[in-house]
């Protein structure tokens, strides 16, 4: 699979993250060294993907307490900035995630020795990066078995190795089957208004020579009624406990579409996405963001001045327009409930 393509590099000392608001026309690489510039690039969309968010965090964690070594109380230091992190974007479980794993499980010196905190936590983050690559690595070939020679996939947003450690997720699906030999070909949504299908899906798709099509959002419809989409798969930002899930804004209207026409609609997102807390997807938070995001395009103004817009992140896609969710465990087919 292609793995070129990383969203995230730790260099001992700092986390390096690839710049993707820049992509695909300019390569750079943000150089995050305390816990506030981790809190501002998952705050900004320099980095974006649930998985890559959850890893980003993790490393987050680990340059505040490298940080807290000499503060005067250095474990509320640590509190204080998990804290910050999770409140970078609400809807992502894996920030919340990685944050409260970081200090239940890679922490066990907090508030006694800080230098071995700050040791114990950048190894921790090093674990759950490795931990994301193989659940990736997991599901990619699980999921590369739903695809046939034939088949033209859609999916929507970036799931790729730009939004996790490694491999990707609904992406990681399809790259895992192209590279193994069955000829399919993608339909990628633009994905407004951040545009990650056109700038970074389609990135991954020709850096894997991948056939694809690139289409505007409102297109989708009339592509399923001309027979044009065999099947369509995206990832998740975050799956309740009956199989309900958050993803990118235009995911909803995506499955209804294809439950309309007959078409296969899977989602793909590792274990570590679910949210066995909330029993529906009426309980997912649904991020909002701000509404110059759609009244602009490149950092001009296309909306007549006295516009105002609405601007949610993510939507939620209800589990019974779900054929099946494709995770590192396995492949679960609707009804949901037991995940086993």
């Amino acid at each position: 699979m292609s793995e070129e393509l990383r969203s995230l590099l730790w260099t001992g000392s700092s986390l390096r993250v690839l710049d993707q608001v820049r992509l695909p026309f300019e390569w750079a690489w943000i150089e995050c060294t305390s816990c506030r510039d981790v809190y501002d690039v998952i705050k900004n969309m320099n980095v974006r993907g649930a998985p890559a968010i959850g890893v980003a965090a993790a490393y987050g964690m680990a340059l505040a307490a490298r940080e807290a070594i000499n503060r005067p109380d250095p474990a509320q230091f640590v509190y204080d900035a998990a804290e910050l992190l999770k409140r970078a974007r609400p809807t992502a479980v894996n920030l919340t995630w990685a944050v409260n794993r970081s200090i239940r499980e890679g922490a066990p010196d907090l508030g006694r020795d800080p230098e071995a905190v700050a040791a114990e936590l950048t190894e921790f983050a090093g674990t759950m990066a490795h931990e994301d690559e193989e659940r990736n690595l997991a599901l990619s070939t699980f999921g590369a078995t739903l695809f046939e020679d034939g088949d033209t996939v859609m999916t929507i947003c970036n799931t790729g190795a730009l939004a996790t450690y490694r491999y990707g997720t609904a992406f990681g699906c399809i790259d895992a089957a192209f590279q193994k030999g069955t000829r399919i070909s993608v339909i990628a949504l633009e994905t407004r208004p951040y545009l990650q299908g056109a700038r970074l899906t389609a990135l991954e798709l020709v850096h894997a020579g991948i056939p694809f099509r690139l289409i505007t959002d409102g297109m989708a419809g009339f592509a399923m009624e001309r027979g044009m989409v065999s099947k369509v798969i995206v990832g998740a930002d975050r799956i309740a406990a009956n199989g309900d899930f958050a993803n990118k804004i235009g995911t909803y209207q995506l499955a209804v579409l294809a439950q309309y026409h007959g078409i296969q609609f899977y989602t793909a997102a590792p274990m570590s996405s679910f949210d066995f807390s909330l029993s529906s997807g009426a309980q997912i938070p649904v991020e909002q963001r701000d509404e110059s995001e759609v009244l602009c395009f490149a950092g001009q103004r296309v909306a007549a001045e006295g516009a105002h817009a609405w601007n949610p992140s993510f939507d939620v896609t209800p589990n019974e327009l779900l054929t099946g969710i494709v995770t590192d465990r396995g492949i679960f087919r609707h009804p949901f409930g037991r995940w086993e």
